[in-house]
């Protein structure tokens, strides 16, 4: 964790997914935690998304008004912060997705698991470090049943393209999974 929190720090981009989300919350570079699911279950579904921002690394390719559609699969994915991180998180435009009904409204009923105000992912302010609980990669061909999650890593390669063709860094050395 520690060559990845020098990443991190360097610059380079980091993206948890899941258990990731998690890690890199752990591990401080990320804000707030993931606890239990309220209903204390396993949650195993499909769930959509609305992206909030287009300004990061992760969401630039995101269309404003596409709704995500990707799967969840954890027991600890209720994502918690007190109310200064909660607001900070605001401020600074870092929620990245919020969970949302199949008409894109905020509700209860489309959070699986509890999360504070429908988070479903987040970035940090240097927006080169994001986390989210559902699965993008598990929603990246169309033979999975829906191709939506190719999105998230579209924003990423267009934006390693980007600042590969800036600096001539090779894009391995610009990105790391959690």
């Amino acid at each position: 964790m520690e060559a990845v929190q020098q990443f991190a720090v360097n610059g380079g981009r980091v993206l948890g997914i899941c258990n990731g989300f998690q890690i890199l919350c752990e591990a401080g570079l990320l804000p707030g935690a993931l606890i239990r699911n309220r209903s204390l279950q396993f949650r195993c579904e499909h769930v959509f998304l609305k992206t909030i921002t287009t300004e990061s690394p992760f969401t630039c390719r995101i269309p404003a008004d596409k709704l995500l559609r990707l799967p969840i699969a954890h027991g600890e994915g209720c994502y918690f912060a007190d109310e200064q991180t909660l607001a900070r998180l605001s401020a600074n435009d870092q929620i990245l997705w919020r969970y949302v009904n199949a008409q894109g409204q905020v509700t209860e009923t489309a959070n699986p698991n509890g999360s504070l105000d429908n988070i479903a992912g987040i970035c940090n302010e240097a927006r080169n470090v994001a986390g989210l609980m559902p699965h993008p990669e598990r929603a990246s061909e169309s033979i999975l049943g829906c191709a939506d999650g190719r999105l998230v890593f579209e924003s990423l390669i267009h934006t390693l393209l980007q600042t590969t063709a800036k600096t001539g860094a090779p894009a391995r050395e610009l990105v790391a999974a959690a």
